[in-house]
């Protein structure tokens, strides 16, 4: 029996042989999960969209054709993005540049003292768009806001100054927030690297720890896991020996396992399975001295955020069953709309694994309501949503053709 006679997993399986690579290499060759390999040559994962199928015949030595003659045309891969929002595109520029231009020549005039308490309320804002899903809004808040504390850093000394600063590395960790939210890596990197700038300004060293930890998440939507990890592992080291030190703030222990949840993102994405297990099983202890849900520099770490990404780690490990167990009963109301969300795009992505399109859809629909900003502008969403249409045939339904059109991922 020649490979063309195979069922295509098992074609998978004969040319990763004759490669001379395990379940394990493949896996990392393609960037997906050693379980996710396993699946696709037992026949349950299928490989609908062109670009993986190229990223898999790549990896096995072969053209596209001899994975899948039989393919046709293989469900069209989503756009890069969709054209980012006027307000988006508004706030990228402002990072672009110095972020306060005309502060930076001397003037006659005596600057007036900058009102704090304003400046600290719309932070607050800010991030209560971000953490709502309203990205646009928050971009829009943003773009204003980040030139008037540069300004306001720049014209204040002594401990004002040290306030603002701490504000700024806020707002820039809000911008990295929002920017990552919607893929844009880039300029989440630009706000990230200057809320580190910002924080150590402040005199805060948590705050520098919070840049840092934002920097992370910036690495991981890049697919930097190496970088990643390794920002987040050299913050969490700063903290560890901190946190055991009796009667230390409850601020350091949420910021260690909140960069203790982001590890275990990294390591499941990178398909190291016992590591991130550790991560995750680190972050439950953390939370239990804890004691309860917090939201310290906006992290919202606690036990219940703890249990949305054993959620996310079990997906990206391939581990759809124990994804959807976790995510059975699990008490999310305390937490923002756009992490709320997130669990029910996790929820979806199990689902889709599973090849549970009704569920899927009814999941990626929840999110949609939460967080509608935060959907359409997902780029693994939109995978997601060209797996459901490709394992619903000829004849999609409706709603989930929708769906794709208002998410991009279809005309």
């Amino acid at each position: 029996m020649t490979v063309e006679d195979l069922l295509f997993g098992d074609r998978v399986a004969e040319l990763r042989h004759r490669r001379g690579l395990s379940q394990r290499q493949l896996a990392a060759a393609i960037g997906r999960s050693e379980s996710w390999v396993s699946q696709v040559e037992r026949g349950v994962q299928p490989v609908l969209r062109l670009p993986m199928l190229r990223r898999l015949a790549d990896a096995l030595g072969v053209p596209p054709g001899d994975l899948r003659p039989e393919a046709g045309t293989p469900t069209p891969s989503p756009p890069l993005s969709k054209e980012r929002s006027a307000r988006l595109e508004e706030l990228r520029a402002a990072l672009a540049g110095h972020p306060a231009p005309d502060s930076i020549f001397p003037s006659g005039d005596q600057p007036p003292a900058p009102d704090t308490a304003d400046l600290r309320e719309r932070v607050a804002q800010v991030w209560e768009l971000v953490h709502g899903g309203r990205f646009d809004a928050a971009a829009q808040e943003l773009t204003a806001l980040l030139p008037t504390l540069e300004s306001a850093v720049r014209s204040s000394a002594g401990r004002t100054r040290r306030t603002v600063s701490r504000l700024l590395a806020g707002a820039y960790q809000a911008a990295a927030g929002a920017l990552a939210q919607v893929d844009d890596s880039e300029a989440a990197w630009i706000a990230a690297d200057r809320s580190i700038r910002a924080g150590e300004d402040s005199g805060q060293p948590l705050e520098v720890i919070a840049g840092l930890y934002r920097m992370a998440h910036v690495f991981l939507r890049l697919g930097r896991l190496d970088l990643a990890e390794s920002v987040a592992a050299s913050a969490a080291r700063t903290l560890a020996g901190r946190i055991e030190q009796p009667g230390g703030p409850p601020q350091e222990l949420a910021l260690y396992g909140a960069l203790q949840l982001v590890r275990a993102v990294i390591a499941a994405r990178a398909n190291e399975r016992q590591e991130a297990r550790r991560h995750i099983t680190a972050a439950r202890q953390v939370a239990g001295r804890l004691g309860g849900d917090r939201n310290d520099f906006d992290t919202e770490f606690g036990p219940a955020n703890v249990e949305v990404h054993a959620v996310s780690v079990a997906v990206d490990l391939g581990d759809a069953g124990e994804a959807l167990e976790a995510a059975a009963g699990l008490d999310v109301s305390s937490l923002s709309a756009e992490r709320q969300a997130r669990l029910h795009l996790d929820i979806a992505r199990a689902h889709a694994q599973r090849h549970h399109v009704g569920e899927a859809l009814k999941a990626l629909l929840t999110a949609e309501q939460l967080s509608p900003e935060q959907v359409h502008g997902h780029a693994p969403t939109k995978e997601t949503i060209l797996d459901l249409l490709g394992l619903s045939g000829r004849r999609p339904s409706e709603e989930l053709q929708d769906l794709a059109r208002r998410c991009g991922a279809i005309p």
